[in-house]
């Protein structure tokens, strides 16, 4: 039978306290970690379409293309596959991440066109800070605040309980 809490030693006790209260900023610093990589890459989706396009364009499509051709040199894929691909990608994922819906798969995206970038493109310290947040939240979820959560709960009762 276990013991009573007021039974264990007053350092477990001190440590039980401290982790309970860690765990309740478990999930509003997942969130943040979210929605600062959906920033960074909606940002750097939104600079690559035409000024105004569906209002959310900021840069221009045709500079796009050439820095897609002449200066990122992504392996196996054409310029122009590339160029829509991670434009697509970084005005997607982000939205999902926001959401907290299919975060996993939105997290593995943006990881693996981080590493692109970081091994084909440029060397960044930044990289790697995107990779240690893009990687919680692949291995740790969405956390609470999310419609994974939701969505896991309504379907998945069993483990929440």
């Amino acid at each position: 039978m276990a013991r009573h809490h007021k039974e264990l030693p007053l350092w477990l006790r001190v440590a039980d306290i401290k982790l309970r209260v860690a765990e309740q900023f478990t999930d509003p610093v997942i969130l943040g970690i979210r929605l600062w990589l959906a920033k960074v890459f909606w940002t750097s989706g939104t600079l690559k379409l035409d000024t105004g396009f569906l209002g959310i364009g900021q840069g221009n499509w045709e500079s796009t293309l050439i820095l897609f051709e002449y200066e990122y040199q992504v392996p196996i894929l054409t310029p122009q596959a590339a160029a829509y691909l991670s434009t697509a990608a970084e005005l997607i994922f982000p939205i999902l991440l926001v959401l907290g819906l299919g975060s996993r798969i939105a997290a593995f995206g943006l990881l693996f066109m981080t590493a692109v970038i970081e091994f084909t493109y440029q060397h960044s310290p930044e990289h790697v800070i995107w990779a240690l947040f893009l990687g919680t939240v692949l291995t740790y979820g969405p956390g609470r605040i999310a419609l994974d959560f939701l969505i896991s709960r309504r379907f998945l009762p069993h483990r929440h309980d």
